[in-house]
């Protein structure tokens, strides 16, 4: 039997190397608010959903890949997807890529401040 579950991608973890800096950036960029948790192994900054069930991630002190050869993690952006790369711009961010168009929406290849690869993705209206 084929496994197909509901959702394959459970969680994300995003190493950054200065959390308060990252904390700052992500914020700009989704306009929201990451929580912080520091009742495990070490400090994480928790991406919210609605219902604190959706499937996220977080930020934690650590080793990013290399630039230009670590994985990609897409996020959906809570306004037009123009406005959210703007705001990527303004807070360090790079963006890589022209937005590309997909079935559902769109979405563009960028890099946060300590070089992590991230898609910033808008649904079709």
């Amino acid at each position: 039997m084929t496994f197909t579950p509901d959702n394959f991608t459970v969680w994300t973890e995003i190493p950054v190397t200065d959390m308060d800096r990252a904390v700052g950036f992500y914020n700009q960029v989704f306009n929201t608010e990451l929580k912080m948790d520091d009742t495990g192994p070490n400090p994480m900054a928790i991406f919210p959903t609605g219902d604190d069930t959706g499937v996220a991630g977080h930020l934690y002190p650590g080793t990013p890949a290399p630039t230009d050869t670590g994985p990609t993690i897409h996020m959906v952006v809570p306004d037009r997807l123009e406005d959210a790369l703007d705001r990527l711009k303004t807070a360090g961010g790079e963006v890589l890529s022209e937005p590309i168009a997909i079935p559902p929406g769109r979405f563009a290849y960028c890099r946060d401040l300590d070089g992590n690869s991230i898609g910033l993705f808008s649904y079709n209206a």
